[in-house]
C-alpha cells in the first residue's frame, strides 16, 4: 500500500484550495527554474529513467514518446497537446485532477513543453466539464500573473503559453490525431499514420499529445528524482497511478496507489469492498469500458499493472475498475457498452462503421437469447475483423468487451438461448 510520503495528488479530494498559494504550499512550482536549467536533454532522461508509462490508457513509455520531437527547431512553432477529453466510461481521474490540483498540470505543461522544445501548449478539455474547465483557465490566470508562465517563464528566458480549448464531448476526440483535428476546427476523425504528430500534428507541425495525469505527474518526478518513482511499483510498471473505482462497492472512489496493487486489496481498502462481500462479485472491468472484462475466479489474484493484466487477456487501460456483483445482468450490460461504441464510431473506418452496429443488434438479441449458439462464433468473428482493421482503437474498444464475455461467460449466453427455445416450444404448444 502506498504511504502518505509517496503521494503525488495530496489534494485529489479537494480538502484544500486549488489556488496558486496553496499549491506552492503543497510542493508545486518549488523553484521551476532550476528544473528548467538542468537542460532539455537531462529532463528527458530523468523521465525515461522513472520509467514512467502514459496515463492514458496505451501506456506507451512518457520520456520515449518526448524524445521523438525535433532537437533543433526550424524557427517555427511546435506544440504540445494535454488530452483532458476523459470520455472512457467508468474514468474521472483527471476530472478529479484539474478540478483540485490544476497547477500540477499547469506546471507540467512547462516542464514537458520546454524538454520538447514547444512553443505552446493546448489543453484539450471535454465540454462538459464546465467547472473544472473554470478552475483551469483561472489557475493559468495566476501562473501568468506570479510570471511562471507566459514571456520568460520562471525566470528561465523560455516563452510559453498555455491554452484551454473545449471540446464538444465526442468519445472519439481522445485519440490523439482526432482531437488535433478537432483543435484545428474541424470533424473529429482519427488520421492515417504515418505522418505520426512528432512530424506533423497540430497545424501540420511536430506535435506530442499526452495524458493529464502523464503530465502532471513530470515535475514531482523530476524533484524527486528518476530513481524515487521507479522503486515504487514494479519492473516495467513503475510509480503512482489514480484508479477510479465505481459499481457495486460500498465507496466509490478515486485514489492514487502503487502500480501492481492486488485488484482485490484496491478495492477492499480503498472502496469499501464488493457490496455484499467478495463472494459476491461477479465480473470487473479492470481499466475502462473498452477493456475485456474478468470473472471474479481471475480477480482474486490479479495485480493492477500494464503486464499482469495483459497476461489474463485485459488491460490496465485508464485504471478505471468497474465493479459487477452478482445481480449484474452480464450480458445487458456488455449490450449497452456495444451501443455506446456504435453511437461513437466516427465512421471514417468501413469495419468499425458497420460492424459496431451489427454486433450491438446481436448482442440486443442474445440479451433475451433470441438467437441460434453458432451466432456466438459468427459474432466472435466479427469482432477479430474488426479489431486491429481501423485506423485508431475504437473498432477494439468495441470488439474486446464481447470477446470477454465470450471468454468468461459464454455458459449463461447459450443458457438464455436455451431458455428462450423452451420458452418459445412451450407458447407454440399452448
Amino acid at each position: 500500500m502506498l504511504s502518505d510520503k509517496d503521494r503525488i495528488f495530496t489534494n485529489l479530494y479537494g480538502f484544500q484550495p486549488w489556488s496558486l498559494n496553496a499549491a506552492k504550499k503543497r510542493g508545486d512550482w518549488d523553484d521551476t527554474k532550476a528544473i528548467l536549467d538542468k537542460g532539455r536533454d537531462w529532463i528527458i532522461s530523468e523521465v525515461k529513467e522513472s520509467g514512467l508509462r502514459g496515463r492514458g490508457g496505451a501506456g506507451f513509455p512518457t520520456g520515449l514518446k518526448w524524445s521523438f520531437m525535433p532537437k533543433q527547431s526550424d524557427g517555427k512553432p511546435s506544440y504540445l497537446v494535454v488530452n483532458a477529453d476523459e470520455g472512457e466510461p467508468g474514468t474521472c481521474k483527471d476530472r478529479d485532477i484539474i478540478r483540485h490540483d490544476p497547477h500540477k498540470l499547469v506546471e507540467g505543461c512547462l516542464v514537458a513543453g520546454f524538454a520538447m522544445g514547444t512553443t505552446a501548449a493546448y489543453i484539450y478539455i471535454r465540454g462538459e466539464f464546465r467547472a473544472e474547465a473554470d478552475v483551469l483557465e483561472a489557475a493559468i490566470a495566476e501562473a501568468y500573473a506570479a510570471g511562471l508562465i507566459g514571456k520568460n517563464a520562471c525566470g528561465s528566458g523560455y516563452d510559453f503559453d498555455v491554452y484551454v480549448h473545449r471540446g464538444a464531448g465526442a468519445y472519439i476526440c481522445g485519440e490523439e490525431t482526432a482531437l488535433i483535428e478537432s483543435l484545428e476546427g474541424k470533424k473529429g476523425q482519427p488520421r492515417l499514420k504515418p505522418p505520426f504528430p512528432a512530424n506533423m500534428g497540430l497545424y501540420g507541425r511536430p506535435t506530442t499529445v499526452n495524458n493529464v495525469e502523464s503530465i502532471a505527474v513530470s515535475p514531482t518526478i523530476l524533484r524527486r528524482g528518476a530513481k524515487w518513482f521507479a522503486g515504487l511499483g514494479r519492473p516495467n510498471n513503475t510509480g503512482t497511478k489514480v484508479f477510479c473505482i465505481s459499481g457495486h462497492v460500498n465507496k466509490p472512489c478515486n485514489v492514487e496507489e502503487e502500480m501492481g496493487i492486488p485488484l482485490k486489496e484496491l478495492i477492499e481498502k480503498h472502496a469499501g469492498g464488493v457490496r455484499g462481500g467478495w463472494d459476491n462479485l461477479l465480473a470487473i472491468i479492470p481499466g475502462g469500458s473498452s477493456v475485456p472484462l474478468l470473472p471474479k475466479s481471475v480477480c482474486d489474484e490479479v495485480l493492477m499493472d500494464f503486464d499482469s493484466l495483459r497476461a489474463v487477456q485485459s488491460c490496465l487501460g485508464t485504471a478505471a475498475v468497474i465493479v459487477m456483483d452478482k445481480s449484474t445482468d452480464i450480458v445487458r450490460a456488455i449490450a449497452r457498452l456495444s451501443k455506446f461504441y456504435k453511437h461513437e464510431s466516427c465512421g471514417q473506418c468501413t469495419p468499425c462503421r458497420e460492424g459496431t452496429g451489427w454486433m450491438w443488434r446481436v448482442m440486443e438479441r442474445l440479451v433475451e437469447g433470441r438467437a441460434e449458439k453458432s451466432e456466438i462464433d459468427t459474432l466472435l468473428e466479427v469482432s477479430k475483423q474488426i479489431e486491429g482493421h481501423t485506423i485508431c482503437a475504437l473498432g477494439d474498444a468495441a470488439a474486446w468487451p464481447i470477446q470477454g464475455l465470450m471468454r468468461h461467460f459464454r455458459p449463461e449466453v447459450e443458457r438464455r438461448i436455451d431458455a428462450y427455445k423452451a420458452s418459445a416450444g412451450k407458447t407454440q404448444a399452448a
